[in-house]
């Protein structure tokens, strides 16, 4: 029988560690919340390797390193209202819940999102709205957000979801350029968006979020 517990262990200490991310609440929910329950059945053996977890439909579930070094970045707090977008069935909302007042685990796919809320509920993450909508949209009738976490690339990032940011919340994003994907993290100051780089990484493109084709006559 497979000691997912050890394992993920082992993720911590081979992956998150290694990558710089020592803060407790984040050590402390990725060793708490079973990777394991949030990927397909066929899917478990392959949870705690150090790369994307494929769901199929160019949707994954991000790496552990990935995901850590953006909350790592965000410094999520216990007050804040945080917008899972692309939330699958619900590790990073799970993830995210133990150190969030509240997350929105928005996911456009309603069987992983009715999937998400039953699974969410079965390992105490109570504390997470699972809402079935186009990702590209948001949630805005949960918000506004303190922080919005994109789980996949974006080439592009739709308004909508910038506006559904609270003045000084920060949203963390995967851009990806070619085969190259940069993580970045932006603070948004009165209509304007701020953005710093964070590392580097790399996912498929969320539906939704690819660049706009320029116009040609």
């Amino acid at each position: 029988m497979t000691d997912y517990a050890a394992r993920r262990t082992m993720m911590v200490d081979t992956q998150v560690r290694p990558a710089d991310v020592t803060k407790f609440p984040i050590i402390d929910a990725m060793l708490s919340v079973p990777r394991e329950a949030f990927v397909p059945r066929d899917m478990r053996e392959a949870a705690y390797m150090g790369e994307n977890v494929n769901l199929g439909g160019g949707r994954v579930v991000l790496e552990p390193r990935t995901l850590a070094k953006m909350l790592d970045a965000l410094d999520i707090r216990g007050d804040e209202l945080v917008l899972d977008v692309g939330s699958a069935l619900g590790y990073s909302s799970a993830v995210m819940a133990r150190m969030a007042e509240a997350v929105v685990a928005l996911e456009e796919d309603e069987a992983m999102s009715q999937e998400a809320q039953t699974l969410l509920l079965e390992h105490g993450a109570d504390n997470v709205i699972a809402h079935t909508a186009p990702m590209a949209e948001g949630a805005p009738e949960h918000g506004p957000y303190d922080v919005i976490v994109v789980e996949g690339a974006v080439q592009h990032l739709p308004d909508a979801l910038t506006a559904q940011l609270k003045e000084g919340g920060r949203i963390a994003c995967l851009f990806m350029e070619g085969a190259l994907g940069a993580v970045r993290i932006g603070y948004k100051l009165g209509d304007q968006m701020t953005w710093r780089f964070a590392f580097n990484a790399g996912a498929p493109v969320l539906r939704g979020f690819e660049k706009h084709a320029a116009f040609t006559l």
